[in-house]
């Protein structure tokens, strides 16, 4: 568990749209009680679909509580965009991890286990283990 501190999650999506609305259903599926620092990071500065590093990190920023920023993201440039922001190394806030997940279920497993008060490591596996949720 953390100290009082929360683990802040950032959604990547190449559509603002879609980063918003998984971050709404996230934060209602983990009702109300503790809120979770959630942000959407979709799209280009432009509104235009892609990835951005600059609303990525202001994203990052944004919800680092000091418990520590786990990032989701949809599709294949969107991880190379963070893992770019990771390996500069100035760009993300200290302890912010890429997470290997779904990005439907692993939102809102990650925004559910978050708003427990688990760590970093805790809301990680949370998000990677609905790899493993079946629908039939």
């Amino acid at each position: 568990m953390s100290d009082g501190k929360l683990v802040g999650i950032v959604l990547v999506s190449h559509s603002a749209a879609v980063a918003e609305s998984v971050a709404e259903l996230a934060k209602g599926l983990a009702g109300g009680g503790t809120e979770v620092p959630v942000a959407p990071a979709g799209g280009t500065e432009g509104g235009g679909l892609g990835t951005s590093a600059e609303l990525i990190a202001a994203a990052a920023a944004a919800v680092d509580r000091g418990a520590g920023v786990a990032v989701l993201t949809d599709l294949g440039s969107a991880v190379l965009t963070v893992k770019a922001l990771l390996a500069e190394g100035d760009e993300l806030p200290g302890n912010t991890h890429l997470v290997d997940a779904p990005f439907v279920e692993g939102a809102v497993a990650a925004v559910v286990t978050a708003a427990t008060g688990a760590d970093l490591a805790a809301v990680e596996a949370a998000a990677a283990e609905a790899y493993s949720y079946r629908k039939v």
